[in-house]
């Protein structure tokens, strides 16, 4: 029986040439999502492309780490910021704010909801909620964007999963089955598989390759796959000190044969809608 497979483009918004990268990634390749970064500072080139893309899904990749400042300006949200009003670079700070009690849920929860509602505003429906850097794995970060899901209708959020050994790996795995607890519970649907942040920034055609048979292998009857694609010379990607091969990854996602090895690993490309349409809210679904 053929699977659903979801292939998510992540920081649209990020550069313009993440957005045009994004797009023909979707027109010419295998992406049928993206994830919008409100903070992005080509968001509103990203909100014109994507109303005039209406095939390609939306949704929300909420921010409380990165180069780009929050929304809300640091009095409003003080536990998320440093002393010069800058989110922190890595999820890292998130999780230690959180284990030492610094990490107030009502600033997440005014941050994140204005991040959502900017999204919303752009006129097109939202299907699905992730985080940059995937923080919502973290318990009050996920609390939270569940919350935000429930109340704007949105019907899935991004389970992200690790398939390596050591402590992040097995961190990851940790946090992502009590994360699928915790929005299962809330009635929110799941891929019930996914690949992505082992391969973050390195998706060529091979590790997308790899990524396919971990996820055939598997034999969940949905799977996410998300990317980081963008123009390979892009100069506005010069300000991010990420090391993301993001050229490798939009011509591994444009060539026609990794169609074709989908297909031979018994996915059909789908959305977030066909998901929430189809499997059980916890994730765990039929096979």
């Amino acid at each position: 029986m053929s699977r659903l497979l979801i292939v998510t483009a992540d920081d649209l918004g990020l550069t313009v040439g993440v957005n045009r990268a994004v797009r023909r990634a979707h027109l010419d390749g295998v992406v049928t999502a993206t994830s919008l970064l409100a903070v992005g500072r080509a968001f509103d080139d990203a909100a014109t492309m994507l109303r005039a893309t209406p095939t390609l899904e939306l949704g929300a990749h909420l921010a409380l780490v990165g180069e780009a400042p929050p929304l809300l300006a640091p009095r409003e949200i003080p536990t998320l910021v440093d002393r010069h009003g800058a989110f922190p670079l890595s999820y890292r700070a998130v999780v230690a704010r959180g284990l030492t009690g610094r990490l107030d849920p009502d600033d997440v929860r005014r941050e994140l909801g204005a991040q959502l509602e900017r999204v919303v505003g752009v006129g097109v429906p939202v299907t699905h909620l992730d985080t940059h850097q995937h923080t919502h794995l973290w318990p009050a970060v996920g609390d939270v964007v569940a919350d935000l899901a429930r109340a704007h209708g949105i019907g899935a959020v991004r389970l992200p999963r690790s398939r390596a050994r050591g402590p992040i790996g097995l961190g990851v795995q940790t946090l992502s089955r009590h994360t699928a607890r915790r929005l299962g519970r809330r009635g929110l649907h799941l891929p019930a598989d996914y690949a992505g942040l082992d391969e973050a920034g390195a998706l060529d055609a091979s590790r997308l390759a790899g990524a396919l048979a971990a996820l055939r292998d598997g034999a969940a009857h949905s799977a996410e796959i998300n990317a980081h694609p963008s123009e390979p010379d892009d100069p506005d990607l010069g300000r991010f000190d990420w090391g993301y091969r993001w050229g490798d990854e939009l011509a591994a996602l444009i060539d026609p044969s990794t169609r074709d090895a989908m297909e031979a690993a018994g996915f059909h490309l789908g959305g977030f809608a066909d998901l929430v349409g189809a499997t059980p809210h916890n994730g765990q679904g039929r096979r």
